[in-house]
């Protein structure tokens, strides 16, 4: 074997080696790759991140105009309890509207005490004993909220109180009976529509979670 074949062989087996090294340093391209992003395109898209991150509270302005004093009273709420979300309140009361009104209905006012202010509380007894002092009895079925729609938020900077305004429209039937058990008004049948604005109030940051009813104007 002549000395110039030697050093082609040679040299072409120096040339796999490096092939082989750098395969295994860079790794193989399989498949499709999104091709990098050059880097004009990463400084163009770096301030809409920073608009998104330092941009309104979407979980407030979802329900109440950005530069409100609702919005304002709703800053102060969050700031003073951060894990307060306007979202999940009102997915709350939407629960606690259905069984406020149910328990008033049926004059089971022992299970919704808790969720009342004491003046709510003593005008719903009232209600109640006026209803049994003249043997009525009320026989009703709560079908859903249609429609819930925050009003109104306040805060008290000196209490710490935070008030919030829901506007309910809900669906249910409802009949009343005398004592011999006639229905003397409403239906069974018929789907009512009610109507309720009500006010629900709590001291931001305290222990008890419960927000409290002290509103029921209509």
């Amino acid at each position: 074997m002549n000395s110039p074949l030697i050093q082609l062989l040679v040299l072409a087996g120096i040339a796999v080696f490096l092939i082989l090294r750098l395969k295994n340093v860079l790794g193989t391209r399989e498949g499709f790759e999104q091709p990098p992003v050059p880097k004009s395109m990463d400084d163009r898209r770096r301030p809409d991140l920073e608009v998104i991150e330092g941009g309104p509270d979407l979980d407030i302005t979802d329900h109440v105009d950005e530069d409100s004093d609702a919005a304002k009273a709703l800053t102060e709420m969050k700031r003073m309890e951060p894990s307060f979300n306007v979202a999940d309140f009102l997915q709350g009361a939407r629960g606690a509207y259905e069984m406020i009104v149910m328990g008033y209905e049926r004059g089971n006012l022992s299970d919704i005490q808790p969720f009342l202010s004491e003046e709510i509380y003593e005008s719903f007894v009232d209600g109640v004993a006026a209803r049994e002092d003249q043997g009525l009895t009320i026989e009703a079925e709560f079908v859903g909220v249609r429609e819930l729609k925050l009003m109104n938020a306040t805060y008290d900077q000196d209490t710490g109180e935070g008030e919030l305004t829901i506007r309910f429209v809900a669906e249910l039937t409802s009949a009343v009976r005398d004592q011999g058990g006639d229905i003397i008004e409403g239906s069974l049948t018929e789907v009512k529509r009610q109507k309720d604005t009500w006010s629900f109030a709590r001291t931001m940051g305290a222990d008890d979670p419960n927000w409290l009813l002290v509103s029921t104007d209509a």
